[in-house]
């Protein structure tokens, strides 16, 4: 086989029809119909059935058009890599970041390392925790931020940031004139749950099971943005990280203070085998000093004052 029947397959196989992998190609419907026969020929077996004017996809077709398309994200990637090194030249770096930090801490650390390095090229993505030890664990990112509860192996973790809990709640709501909110004030609340494999809620539940509390949950969800926006919508209220809660403070979003204390606990990622580069070492510079910063100046949480919000980066060392 040739790369031309390939793209012509893969042509094919996503438009539906070859009239219309025709004219996506730009080339004649017969020059298709041969390229997809000379491909047949290539590889030995059928790979459409053909029946009144159609080409109907055998099964065979589309356990290689799996491995095509593979081929084809990879091609898709290295065009990528080729566009940053012209527009940025060797400089690069790729970061993922739980969504928590996602929308304060990662954008700020990032601006101050741009100030620096203006020429890097930057890929930044949010996703979800498990996601995020992945993408560094195969060497595809540099750098990550993660929840405590995944799975470290495979990774260089490292303890990045403690963020003690608050409880969020709407203007108007009981809890919102409270000085402190404990466990038994929750009890047969409307309540807007993190994920069970969150270590936060699961060292809630134990607080809840120990207490005889049991809070009504509405909805489940693995972000404390969407909590916020929950809680913001008066739908409950829910344990949230305070960063994550900064951009809802002065709307309609109050936060408590909660006792006993419960943390949010977040792991710095780096792949195995390799030392971080002094571009991936200078973003996590970064990192820490913003950290540093809003554990100087925490989100104000209502009724509570401006105490410390409980933000204690930790010493950067490979564990």
């Amino acid at each position: 086989m040739n790369q031309r029947q390939v793209e012509v397959f893969h042509a094919v196989m996503t438009n539906g029809t070859t009239s219309r992998a025709a004219e996506v190609l730009r080339i004649s419907q017969p020059a298709v119909s041969k390229a997809v026969q000379e491909l047949e020929r290539s590889v030995g077996f059928q790979l459409f059935d053909r029946a009144s004017g159609r080409m109907v996809p055998t099964a065979e077709a589309q356990l290689l058009h799996r491995e095509v398309e593979a081929s084809f994200i990879s091609m898709q990637n290295l065009r990528s890599a080729a566009a940053r090194i012209r527009d940025f030249g060797s400089g690069k770096i790729r970061i993922a970041s739980l969504s928590a930090l996602s929308t304060n801490i990662v954008p700020r650390a990032l601006f101050a390392f741009q100030q620096k390095h203006p020429n890097v090229a930057i890929t930044f993505q949010a996703r979800m925790s498990s996601i995020v030890k992945d993408l560094v664990a195969s060497g595809q990112f540099d750098v990550g931020l993660a929840a405590d509860e995944i799975d470290v192996t495979g990774v260089v973790a490292t303890p990045f940031a403690t963020h003690r809990a608050a409880i969020a709640v709407a203007a108007g709501h009981p809890l919102a004139e409270l000085p402190v909110v404990r466990p038994a004030d929750l009890d047969g609340l409307p309540f807007i749950a993190l994920a069970p494999e969150d270590t936060t809620r699961r060292e809630a539940d134990i607080i809840f099971a120990r207490e005889g509390v049991k809070p009504r949950t509405v909805i489940e969800t693995p972000y404390s943005t969407t909590v916020c926006a929950m809680v913001e919508a008066e739908l409950g209220c829910g344990l949230v990280n305070p960063l994550t809660a900064a951009p809802y403070l002065g709307s309609r979003l109050i936060l408590k203070p909660f006792e006993p204390a419960i943390h949010f606990r977040t792991l710095l990622l780096l792949p195995p085998g390799r030392p971080p580069s002094r571009i991936v070492d200078d973003f996590i510079a970064a990192l820490r000093t913003v950290i540093a910063a809003r554990e100087d100046s925490p989100p104000h949480a209502g009724g509570a004052g401006r105490g410390r919000s409980g933000v204690s980066p930790a010493r950067h060392h490979r564990a």
